[in-house]
């Protein structure tokens, strides 16, 4: 792991950890390195403007004040391109917008050196990706599966019968190259897959969902899995 890396995992570590905070000898087994290395890098990150405070004596640690901002950890030129291609290829993905907003946000931070290098190398990344879905349709989707509030959507089934109906998000999956809103139909009262780009309309109601969940939508296929942030 290179130190760049190593210094936005600590921080995001410490974030975490809360007031608890966590021992040096802790992070370093967590990453692999020595204490004398790991309070190198707590010093690094409170140079850099990180509100990092520490406790000694048994029980103490490190930790990062509670509510404090991060300064920001700059990424390099093939991490920044590799956001922007992953976006890039999927417009109709959930939260697609905000994900390229906060892109844009990462680039302005960089180092005018690796803004450029990342500017030159993304222009050897070419995407041919389908049109999305419109704006409005999927900011109310997303809105209602955050807000958990029943959305109603005018929707067209593959076999042409369009109809209204009510529905409680609880996930979007994406298969075969189409994204799909799943949710407890109050229509139909059971668990249905809707096609995102087959939805017309779509608007957030003030009505609570009422608790179905994930587990109501069955197995997911062996390869899929949640988009967090670490695997396993």
């Amino acid at each position: 792991m290179k130190r760049a890396e190593r210094l936005h995992a600590l921080s995001e570590m410490l974030r975490r950890s809360g007031t608890r905070g966590c021992s040096a000898e802790r992070l370093a087994r967590e990453f692999g390195v020595s204490v004398r290395t790991v309070k190198r890098d707590l010093a690094a990150l409170e140079a850099g403007g990180a509100p990092v405070w520490s406790r000694p004596g048994p029980g103490g640690g490190y930790g990062l004040a509670v509510g404090a901002s991060l300064p920001p950890v700059s990424l390099s030129s093939a991490q920044a391109v590799a956001l922007m291609a992953a976006v890039s290829a999927a417009p109709d993905a959930p939260y697609a917008d905000l994900a390229a907003a906060g892109i844009q946000k990462i680039l302005d931070v960089l180092d005018p050196r690796t803004r450029a290098r990342a500017h030159e190398l993304a222009g050897r990344v070419w995407v041919d990706a389908p049109p999305s879905s419109p704006r409005t349709i999927r900011s109310a989707l997303e809105e209602a599966m955050a807000e958990q509030r029943v959305i109603r959507i005018r929707y067209t089934s593959g076999e042409g019968a369009t109809t209204t109906r009510d529905v409680e998000p609880v996930l979007f999956a994406a298969t075969n190259g189409r994204w799909y809103l799943v949710g407890w139909c109050r229509l139909r009262e059971a668990m249905r897959w809707f096609t995102v780009s087959r939805i017309e309309r779509a608007s957030v109601t003030k009505i609570a969902c009422a608790g179905h969940g994930i587990r109501e939508v069955g197995d997911p296929p062996p390869n899929a899995r949640p988009v967090h942030g670490r695997s396993g």
